[in-house]
Order: C-alpha cells, then structure tokens, then sequence
C-alpha cells in the first residue's frame, strides 16, 4: 500500500478571462487520485471536511481508486485555494487557510500504520498540526518503507521559513527519493544552481533527486549518473497538478514494477521511471484544473 499524505482542498481557478471554475485539489490529494488512476494501492492521509466540497473530495477520492482508510473528517470547511491562470497556462496561488479542515490533521488512523511506501509534501510539511504529525509518522517508519518528499514549496504560507528548512532537512534525512522544481530549489536556496544543490542531497538521505523544469523535462539524479529526460510537447491547458501527478506517476511506476529502496542504485530504472512520468504530467497539462489521466489513455507501457 502507498499512503499519499497531505492536504486536500478546492481550488478556485481563476482564468485570464475572469472566469472562475472550482476544482478539487491540493498536492498530495493530486498525487493520491494519480497513483489510483494508475491502478496502484493507495491510500489518503489527510483531513477532510464534511461540508460539500468536502463530501465532493471525499467522494472523487473514492472513485479514482483511493482507499479512505487514512482519511479523517471533520467539521471544518474546506480549505480553499485561489489559483489565478497566466496566459500560458501558469498558476500563482493564494491560500485561505485559518480555521479550515486540511491544517487539522492530528493523528494517524492505525489502518495506514503499515505502509509499502509513502508519499508526503506541499502543505502536509508546512500547516500545524499536520505538518508535525505527518514528520513524526515518517520519521517512524522502518528504513524499508520507501518515503518519497514533494516540497512543492508555497512561499506565501510558510509562517517560519528557519523551521520550515530545519523540517526539511529532518525528512531529507528519512527520504529515499526527493521530487522539487527548479522553483522550488531557488526559494530553498536563492541563487545555487539546482543541479549543484540535487547533488548534494543525493547520498545525504535521498538516493534520487528529481529536478522538474516546466515544458523542458526533468533530470534524474543518483549517485550513479545525471540524466536530463526531455518534456513532452503538448498544447497546455494549464499546469495544475503537473508537477503532483508527475511525482504519483513516478510512485506507481517504481511499486507497480516491483522496485524497492535498494533499485534505486539502479540509475537506469530511476531514468525509466522519470520518462514514464512525464508521460502522465504531459497528459495532466492538456486539462484544466488537476486532471491525472486514466492508465488505459497513457502508452502500451503503462498497460
């Protein structure tokens, strides 16, 4: 079982046009409906409302092949997010937060105690109480119970950013594999070169680094070899849940073929591995809002 833990939320989107679409969201929750798509065991961790949206998160969920056993719910509205569109399809957030269900998470259901791999980031590692009882679930996790990291860094609702790096060095340090953007990598350290700063994590905790760079692919790095994997050309609808359903596509992959923590000394697999994501990311461009696609629209590999 892979246990996706985060934030679920809606997402106002905002087009250049002044148009406004709801649309279920949030990082981690993008990743959980990518991996079900895909046909992999997975299972949410997170607080949900009990409001409609909150029964309309709950319910996707389960229709994309989630398991709602680690899913809380509450009496809380649901988190929202106001993701205003470029021209291009580019999305600036803004997060309404206070008094809302995705913070809330306390605890840890004992259903999802046990899991194959796990996959955590976005608000999950930045929003109390979450952010903490997501660190202490990971940080007790045995060494082989594969931990996957996507920062996915929102600067606007970091409260701390000292605590917030000190965060992520704790779950470095735990983590096998670490998805971030170059984005990500220039608001965690301004001005290092990602490829210098994805170097020097791999082999202080994570034994791969995958540095997404929008449309122009997405390196592979381990301690064996650096690979640049080239993007897909697609026509954009927006980058929602790009870099969400890249990061689950690569879980899926890697536990459905059977790999484990030690396969990914195996620089080739991890190369595989990010190709086929990019496959499912570029389909997810093509849609509006966070849309992963079903397995049976992706390439014979998938199948």
């Amino acid at each position: 079982m892979i246990v996706v833990a985060g934030e679920a939320l809606v997402d106002l989107v905002i087009r250049p046009d002044g148009s406004v679409a709801a649309k279920l969201g949030g990082g981690p929750y993008n990743s959980a409906r990518t991996i079900g798509r895909l046909g992999g065991d997975v299972t949410f961790l997170g607080s949900v409302s009990v409001d409609r949206f909150g029964n309309q998160l709950f319910e996707r969920l389960v229709a994309d092949g989630v398991s709602n056993a680690g899913i809380v719910r509450c009496d809380l509205p649901t988190t929202l997010a106001a993701a205003e569109l470029d021209d291009h399809g580019g999305a600036t957030y803004r997060f309404y937060l206070d008094g809302t269900a995705a913070p809330a998470l306390d605890h840890v259901p004992a259903a999802v105690s046990r899991p194959a791999a796990v996959h955590a980031g976005t608000l999950g590692l930045v929003l109390q109480p979450m952010a903490t009882t997501i660190t202490d679930y990971i940080s007790a996790l045995p060494e082989h119970t594969l931990v996957m990291l996507d920062p996915n860094c929102r600067p606007r609702v970091v409260p701390d950013r000292n605590a917030y790096l000190d965060r992520l060095e704790l779950l470095y340090r735990r983590a096998h594999v670490v998805k971030l953007s170059t984005d990500d990598i220039d608001y965690l350290s301004p001005g290092v070169d990602p490829l210098s700063f994805a170097r020097a994590l791999v082999g202080n905790g994570p034994r791969a680094l995958l540095v997404t760079a929008g449309g122009a692919g997405a390196w592979a790095i381990t301690a064996h070899g650096e690979t640049m994997v080239p993007g897909r050309q697609v026509s954009v609808a927006d980058t929602i849940g790009a870099g969400d359903s890249f990061g689950g596509a690569f879980l899926a992959w890697w536990m459905q073929h059977g790999y484990t923590v030690d396969h990914l000394a195996d620089h080739r697999l991890v190369v595989e591995a990010v190709d086929a994501s990019q496959e499912v990311s570029a389909r997810t461009c093509e849609r509006v809002g966070a849309e992963p696609p079903h397995r049976q629209e992706l390439s014979a590999r998938w199948q």
